[in-house]
């Protein structure tokens, strides 16, 4: 009986000469409340480890660097979960103006994920709240170009749209009608902004996770915006100073446990299952992402003390040096440009790289050749394989 007060409601309605089931959510927080006594560790655990990677974010020469990279490995991960197939060396190629392995319009997705993720960052560091509006500010961004541009890039939805299977009638789930989703949201923003109910920080972002992928706001795009929230309240709380904590790359290897949590708290109401794999899955992020970072830093400074040995030309090599810590594969004429050495500088700057074992040559061609900083590239790219 208790769970049942937890459960939403479902709303006939015809979609197109079928009548389908539209679930409704309650509104949060669960009623009855979350049961804290199972989530108790797990729960003192992540916040441990989220404390544990802000600590060190703070410590890092020049955190920028990592969240310039990190900020990309997080799209490439939400958006492989869409179904695009885009890397992040395609998408690092697709920045730099070279040729992406993988279709045009996935590398476009991933770039437009990054452009969103971090208009939202400079909104909430503004002090704008974390609200509808900056959500619809961020939609639109993640839809501005590509294949999402056609489906109201920043317009919460006004027609009925559905998960999995071709129509309603054959989906694996059928979100609120349109009718319905001003009041979802409505009750949606005074959850995300209530301060009243003394719920962990942690257990507030599982919560909103879930509420906002079931509302399904948008014709496209909830599911990387639903991920993006996560962070987003962190920072905003106060709990992160800077954005480094995704649970993508947790969610895409985890995937089938987390739909079917997800449909557990729908039908069911078992907020605590989810809760449960949410924690652990902050708990090990964070922690994932406090060691690649060490090793970030460890392999910056072995490589840049490699090239302090070279003497006189080891400052233009630095420099270029520096460019592929933000762009780990560059070609020539683009680096000339941007930071404004001459090309055979950068040329001889990259040979130099080369001979001690920092840079690859990765096409074998006399023109237009792509040098990778491997070793970093490697623990960057650590999860984001292509799902197939």
């Amino acid at each position: 009986m208790q769970a049942k007060s937890r459960l939403g409601r479902y709303v006939a309605k015809v979609f197109e000469g079928e009548t389908v089931r539209a679930f409704v959510p309650p509104p949060l927080p669960p009623v009855p409340p979350v049961r804290f006594e199972r989530l108790q560790l797990l729960l003192e655990q992540a916040n441990q480890a989220v404390g544990r990677l802000d600590g060190l974010a703070s410590l890092l020469p020049d955190l920028s660097l990592l969240l310039y990279t990190y900020v990309r490995k997080e799209a490439v991960l939400s958006s492989q979960i869409e179904g695009t197939q885009s890397s992040l060396s395609d998408l690092l190629l697709f920045e730099n103006e070279e040729i992406p392995g993988a279709p045009i319009e996935d590398a476009q997705d991933v770039s437009n994920y990054v452009a969103a993720m971090n208009h939202g960052l400079e909104r909430l560091r503004a002090g704008f709240p974390l609200s509808l509006r900056l959500i619809r500010e961020i939609h639109e961004i993640l839809l501005a170009q590509g294949r999402g541009s056609g489906k109201q890039p920043g317009e919460f939805r006004r027609s009925q749209n559905w998960i999995g299977g071709s129509r309603p009638g054959n989906a694996a789930f059928v979100p609120p009608p349109p009718e319905f989703v001003p009041e979802c949201l409505g009750q949606f923003e005074l959850f995300l902004h209530e301060t009243e109910s003394g719920l962990p920080l942690l257990i507030k972002a599982g919560l909103i996770h879930v509420q906002f992928e079931t509302i399904h706001p948008f014709l496209d795009g909830n599911g990387r915006l639903g991920r993006l929230l996560i962070t987003f309240l962190l920072c905003a709380r106060g709990a992160l100073r800077e954005p480094i904590l995704y649970l993508s790359l947790y969610f895409k290897s985890n995937r089938s446990a987390y739909y079917e949590l997800l449909d557990r708290v729908r039908t069911r109401g078992d907020w605590e299952a989810w809760l449960d794999f949410f924690l652990i899955g902050v708990r090990d992020t964070a922690d994932q992402a406090a060691g690649a970072a060490r090793r970030i830093v460890a392999l910056f400074e072995q490589d840049q003390k490699k090239i302090e040995g070279l003497g006189r030309p080891s400052a233009s090599v630095l420099r270029v040096f520096q460019h592929m810590q933000r762009n780990p594969i560059v070609a020539i004429p683009t680096t000339a440009k941007k930071i404004g050495i001459s090309a055979p500088t950068v040329t001889k700057s990259l040979m130099h790289m080369i001979d001690l074992g920092i840079l690859h040559e990765v096409t074998g061609r006399e023109r237009h050749r792509l040098f990778v900083y491997e070793q970093y590239l490697a623990i960057l790219n650590e999860g984001t394989e292509p799902i197939r």
